[in-house]
């Protein structure tokens, strides 16, 4: 029957012709409506070398009892990343919050024991930075 299979394949070739031109036309529709969507803005991303300071120095804002009766004498406390310095914390401070930092005191809380039953683990410790801004300048954190 394979003398007959030459008919067959002339069938389908002619069969995929005639769905071509209706595929064209769909796609058609759809660049018409992709144009009529007006341009988006643009984001605009700083890059760490041309910003003049590291995102990764400063984590968040440490919040407790003492730190908000710090924020009444200008003086914040945010946890820090272990591998930087108080330089590298200050520039990141002004940079992101657009303050005069005047002092950085930086506080290592070492990792704590706990256990659960016999189990014996480890809590993480943290690197915390507590930063004294200029009189007149605020740093909204809530």
């Amino acid at each position: 029957m394979s003398l007959l299979d030459f008919l067959k394949k002339k069938k389908t070739a002619e069969k995929a012709k005639q769905r071509k031109p209706e595929k064209k036309k769909a796609v058609e529709k759809v660049k018409e409506a992709k144009e009529e969507k007006p341009a988006e803005e643009k984001k605009v991303f700083l890059n760490k070398r041309t910003a003049g300071f590291d995102y990764e120095a400063v984590r968040d804002p440490h919040i407790s009892e003492k730190s908000t009766d710090l924020a009444e004498k200008s003086q914040y406390i945010f946890k820090v990343s272990a591998r930087h310095n108080k330089k590298e914390i200050k520039n990141t401070i002004e940079g992101l919050y657009g303050v005069d930092v005047l002092s950085v005191n930086v506080i290592k809380i070492p990792r704590k024991k706990k256990r659960l039953g016999r189990i014996e683990g480890y809590r993480k410790g943290f690197k915390k930075a507590v930063v004294k801004i200029k009189e007149g300048q605020k740093i909204e954190i809530l």
